[in-house]
């Protein structure tokens, strides 16, 4: 009967975290992580994070900023629920009910690198559990491009590699089962 071709459905995607917080705290999000989303396979060195003083009342000075990507793909419906493992390290590892972390997770596909949050805005979608999404970069001619809302620190150079080397893994091959519906529910 003629008509469109049926889509296969959008490709799995490779999970990312950024995190913000002290060296040890950042560290021990890290060791929590793992065994929910999978063994990294990029991590970027850390930085200071003086991009804004946001986050400076509730974890104190001399703040540092990393990103670490998994290697097991996802479906793209993942992220809500990576969203909300996220929160609940962040509140495991409070300390008198001040966030000693800050961890947000995204994912990186061919085309964009697409970050969770829990505030709505004009240009986020809902994906479910109370969490939203934004494209915040996108690729195009072998480069990512900023958007209007792309945060400073996602603009650094130190990002930009990160997110190039996690870019390059996403193209590497999966195992069997990663990336598929179901599989990707713990």
């Amino acid at each position: 009967m003629g008509g469109r071709p049926r889509s296969e459905g959008p490709k799995p995607v490779k999970i990312f975290c950024g995190l913000i917080g002290k060296a040890e705290a950042m560290g021990r999000a890290q060791e929590l992580l793992v065994p929910e989303l999978g063994e990294i396979d990029c991590e970027s060195q850390a930085v200071d994070f003086s991009f804004t003083d946001y986050y400076r009342d509730e974890m104190g000075e001399g703040l540092a900023r990393k990103w670490v990507s998994f290697k097991p793909r996802r479906s793209r419906g993942y992220l809500a629920l990576a969203k909300h493992l996220a929160v609940r390290i962040e509140g495991d590892l409070a300390d008198g009910g001040r966030r000693t972390v800050n961890i947000d997770p995204g994912y990186i596909d061919d085309a964009q690198v697409v970050l969770s949050t829990a505030k709505n805005y004009s240009h986020r979608i809902y994906i479910g559990m109370g969490y939203y999404a934004e494209v915040t970069l996108t690729y195009e001619h072998k480069a990512f491009k900023f958007l209007e809302w792309t945060y400073p620190d996602y603009r650094s150079e130190v990002a930009l590699r990160f997110f190039a080397a996690a870019r390059d893994a996403y193209f590497r091959p999966s195992l069997p089962g990663e990336g598929r519906g179901e599989a990707d529910w713990p």
